[in-house]
């Protein structure tokens, strides 16, 4: 048998192996129906099943109130920045906490329709932190905050959320979702591209608070319309079948790992693994300080680019793949979603050490 092959990727990103098999073993057909999810009708009672069962394991394993809609949607997180301001616009302001390269691009896009403030930001520190924010900057009519709860290139995190009271609060929770427990009912609207935490590449899901859907104007296309969305239950143009389908395997496999509270000790687990490592290393250096550090994505650098290059070339050979940093970072970065095993991290960590043994006094 051929050693293992760990991806840490950070998007697409690392399945659950049960997952892999599962769809492996179903793809030709899907019970008994001689065809694969892929050719289901949508409308068929096959294809019905599997969503009404992903809702229903979205709602339970989050534990998002009955005032909730859960969405599927195409395009990613990156058609949410477009579809916020066409849908929950009313007064056509929006305030934002900017925190990196997604939550900017969201600014940018806002700002084709809305004024928009900017209450803080950790630019000017190249996004290496959460920065301080006080609420009281907002005037109280924005019709809604956004943040980006995790910070895929960057490695931080909100490690607490803003508590508001009349404004809703948006959260882009791609990288993240399933990660940590949430209250959903602080939040108005929750939106994650699939690709890291949920399945394949090419959805998204959206949490929305059912007094929202009354904001979308008439004149929104119905294909970007939440309202004429939920109404016709995901359902009004073909949803992204295959990708609803993995996404109900993914969650079935978060809750025989124990839900998102046993998910949210394991992601710990593997963080502080690696994290303990990088603070105690005289050749390798997190990027990000210990209060705004994410568990989900961890960046780290050595002494020199060159070194960065060697270590990233090093480990592709040793089975420790898609380790290369993004390019407004640098160095390496190590994205260890739900799915990453123990192993995963535990094979990179003892990596790093041979690297260190070998390369750290040169």
């Amino acid at each position: 048998m051929s050693a293992p092959i760990y991806n840490f990727s950070a998007g697409p990103a690392v399945l659950p192996a049960p997952v892999l098999q599962i769809v492996q073993e179903e793809l030709r057909n899907y019970k008994g129906s001689g065809m694969s999810v892929m050719e289901l009708s949508h409308r068929g009672d096959l294809f019905m099943a599997i969503l009404e069962e992903t809702i229903a394991l979205f709602k339970s394993l989050m534990q998002i109130p009955d005032n909730y809609k859960v969405l599927f949607v195409q395009g990613g997180a990156s058609m949410q920045f477009a579809m916020m301001p066409l849908n929950l616009a009313v007064k056509g302001k929006a305030a934002f906490i900017d925190t990196g390269v997604w939550s900017s691009k969201a600014i940018a896009a806002a700002k084709n329709s809305m004024e928009v403030s900017v209450i803080a930001s950790s630019k000017e520190q190249n996004y290496s932190l959460i920065p301080d924010y006080d609420l009281n900057q907002l005037s109280g009519d924005e019709d809604f905050l956004h943040i980006t709860t995790n910070n895929t290139i960057y490695g931080t995190r909100f490690d607490k959320i803003p508590e508001l009271s009349s404004i809703p609060l948006i959260a882009d929770m791609s990288s993240d979702i399933l990660s940590r427990p949430y209250d959903v009912s602080k939040f108005g609207m929750i939106y994650a591209g699939a690709q890291k935490n949920l399945g394949p590449s090419g959805f998204a899901v959206v949490i929305i608070r059912e007094d929202l859907l009354e904001r979308s104007p008439d004149t929104t296309p119905a294909v970007l319309n939440y309202k004429t969305i939920a109404a016709n239950d995901s359902m009004y143009n073909t949803p992204p079948t295959f990708g609803i389908y993995i996404c109900k395997l993914v969650l079935e496999w978060v809750k025989v790992q124990g839900g998102v509270v046993a998910m949210e000790k394991i992601n710990n687990e593997k963080a502080k693994l690696l994290y303990d490592y990088l603070d105690q290393s005289s050749f390798f250096r997190p990027t990000v300080q210990a209060p705004h550090r994410s568990i989900m994505n961890i960046p780290f650098i050595t002494p020199s680019k060159e070194w960065d290059l060697q270590f990233i070339q090093g480990a592709e050979k040793a089975g420790l793949t898609q380790l290369k940093g993004h390019r407004t970072v640098g160095g390496m970065r190590a994205s260890i979603y739900n799915a990453m095993p123990l192993a995963g991290v535990e094979a990179l960590v003892s990596f790093m050490k041979q690297f260190e043994l070998t390369h750290g006094n040169h």
